[in-house]
């Protein structure tokens, strides 16, 4: 059907569908990066983005969405926030819950001091302050968790 109408139909015509489609396409694509754009343009993609740049490191889409999760939760739980770079001390201390949610561990589930390492380990290599400087409070917050739950298991 498209073929044959294709063969029917004169090059002014056919450039102009071009034309219009690529402009519509365009269009849509423009309006679709608009609305993703804020999400995939906030601070915190950004923060994570930049330290790749510089070192040329990648990462998986499955790690970005783990820092993002800690993140979250850490922002949800009062811990981290964005907009507060100056207030770099952690007045609170982390309860045991918060502790196994911040190294994605299960609370009702016991671990071995080197599962709980581990999973510390694979966090700290995508936030480590030697990557991204702007990461050094979520940083000693995973720190400070990891202590939390080595306490409990021992």
């Amino acid at each position: 059907m498209i073929l044959n109408w294709f063969v029917k139909t004169s090059s002014k015509k056919i450039s102009k569908v071009i034309r219009n489609s690529t402009i519509i396409a365009s269009i849509l694509i423009a309006m679709i990066m608009i609305f993703a754009g804020r999400y995939i343009f906030s601070l915190p993609f950004m923060l994570m983005i930049l330290p790749l740049i510089k070192t040329k490191a990648g990462l998986t889409l499955l790690q970005i969405l783990r820092v993002w999760n800690l993140l979250r939760i850490l922002k949800g739980m009062g811990r981290f926030s964005f907009n507060k770079f100056a207030d770099s001390t952690n007045t609170q201390n982390v309860s045991l819950e918060e502790a196994y949610k911040i190294l994605n561990l299960n609370p009702s589930k016991k671990y071995k001091k080197k599962e709980v390492l581990d999973s510390y380990k694979r966090i700290m290599k995508k936030i480590h302050p030697d990557i991204s400087p702007e990461l050094t409070r979520l940083a000693s917050i995973v720190n400070e968790a990891k202590e939390i739950v080595l306490k409990d298991i021992i």
